[in-house]
């Protein structure tokens, strides 16, 4: 059993390896060789952000979600972005339903359903966001801070024989490196509970009352790891639960990108806001998906 939860650890940290070297890269660049174009960049397009967040939160990869997480750190997206991709990540649900011979269509309108459900609370979030900045007459736009990231992760990306290529590469694998180590050891935990719990006992969780079921998929959903995706979906498919359960647990579900985000952003609070917005997001509209009797 040891063995196969650290195998399973090792696997699900070794899948977002890519997804976070690639982050830093772009964000190392960028705070090395475009500081003030990507200020103007942000200033000029974080108003369609939560568009291409949720259309890109839709790829079948939880990796995105933990790139959303360091981008938000560094002020590159908006919350709303952030939120968008959260809610659109579909992580393991895609594989499930292949493996299992669901129809093309069903999994299509399931992407989509999400996809738009991210971007239509994203850009609601980003207009609250707006207007309480323009009422308390703060800038509409956060500062792009990639800097304080290199500080928290001691990299010395900012040191001057580091703004070369191979000082971009070599602070990207610091932050990288940092990152896994971190959630490899926070993936073991949570695996060793999951195992000592049973995926069973979770399961019989989701079967109770309607509204508690939406609740409890959304706690399920919040556990920053790859396997909820897996028990919420195949509980779908299995029909023990409804389209809104399911919903609910996938919208809250965010991969391993609440972990990340507590990681690299240094506001505390504001991290359990961000994870208190997608759980009352998800559940809320898990809950009205099936009490408008929506089912595609």
């Amino acid at each position: 059993m040891i063995i196969d939860i650290v195998a399973d650890a090792l696997l699900d940290s070794v899948k977002i390896l890519p997804f976070l070297f690639f982050t830093y890269l772009v964000m190392e660049y960028l705070e090395h060789k475009t500081e003030e174009y990507t200020s103007n960049i942000v200033q000029k397009t974080e108003h369609f952000g939560p568009l291409w967040g949720g259309l890109i939160g839709a790829f079948p990869q939880c990796g995105f979600s933990a790139a959303a997480s360091n981008l938000y750190a560094g002020r590159v997206i908006t919350l709303g972005t952030l939120i968008a991709i959260y809610l659109s990540t579909s992580d393991e649900m895609i594989p499930l339903f292949i493996s299992n011979q669901v129809p093309v269509g069903l999994m299509v309108n399931i992407l989509v359903l999400k996809a738009v459900i991210g971007i239509v609370y994203g850009f609601i979030i980003d207009a609250i966001v707006h207007w309480h900045h323009r009422t308390h007459g703060k800038s509409l736009n956060d500062p792009v801070k990639i800097e304080e990231l290199c500080e928290k992760e001691h990299c010395h990306c900012e040191e001057e024989e580091n703004t070369g290529f191979i000082g971009i590469v070599k602070s990207a694998l610091v932050h990288t490196i940092h990152i896994f180590v971190f959630v490899l050891i926070l993936t073991l935990v949570l695996n060793f509970v999951i195992e000592i719990v049973g995926k069973d006992n979770l399961s019989m969780l989701l079967k109770t009352s309607p509204v508690i079921s939406h609740i409890l998929a959304g706690i399920v959903g919040l556990i920053p790891n790859c396997a909820p995706s897996v028990i919420i979906t195949e509980l779908y498919l299995d029909q023990m639960i409804t389209l809104g359960t399911m919903m609910s647990g996938l919208l809250v579900g965010a991969g391993i990108g609440l972990l990340v985000l507590f990681r690299v952003n240094s506001d505390k609070k504001e991290n359990i806001n961000v994870a208190f917005i997608l759980f009352i997001i998800g559940t809320v509209t898990g809950l009205l998906i099936d009490m408008l009797g929506i089912s595609l």
